[in-house]
């Protein structure tokens, strides 16, 4: 059997203005860096619609520009009944995204949401919400997700290479 690689991913967190679009643009850093960004689709949503249409939060926008990263036209959503089709890997950022997600999923669909940070071999760890605390909150997201998005993205390569030679990887 010959396991596909993800092709698309979408990061989730509660409003889609402080971690998922920190975690879209530093996921799609990393994979520019590793010359891989053509191979994936990448986008983030909220569980809830509150912030649809906004920028993300100034905070996140600081952060990431501070590391060369320019998510600024990036635009809040909510998620929507058809991204569990559209996305081979869905990541909450916390438990409470990965149950309202697993909770309004297909069936078929719920293997495929996975806890960020635990994905990244992190076990039982979250990225906390940033919103009601100051910029050393923010600056300690960008972390856990740089450390994460890195670790995912060699997990990825591997499945990616592993497809592409059509031997299947163990690595999921």
């Amino acid at each position: 059997m010959r396991l596909e690689p993800p092709k698309s991913i979408l990061f989730v967190c509660l409003g889609n203005i402080c971690r998922s679009p920190l975690a879209e643009g530093v996921f799609r850093d990393v994979l520019t860096t590793r010359g891989l960004e053509h191979r994936f689709r990448l986008d983030s949503a909220g569980t809830g619609g509150w912030h649809a249409g906004s920028a993300p939060d100034p905070r996140s926008i600081e952060i990431a520009a501070r590391h060369g990263i320019d998510i600024a036209g990036q635009k809040a959503r909510k998620v929507s009944p058809d991204d569990f089709s559209r996305f081979d890997l869905i990541f909450g950022m916390d438990r409470s995204n990965v149950a309202d997600l697993k909770a309004t999923a297909p069936q078929e669909a719920r293997d495929r949401i996975h806890l960020f940070l635990e994905f990244a071999g992190e076990r039982g760890r979250e990225v906390p919400d940033p919103y009601y605390g100051g910029s050393e909150g923010f600056a300690s997201i960008y972390r856990m997700i740089r450390e994460a998005s890195e670790a995912i993205a060699t997990r990825l390569d591997g499945r990616v290479a592993a497809s592409e030679s059509g031997h299947a990887s163990s690595t999921t």
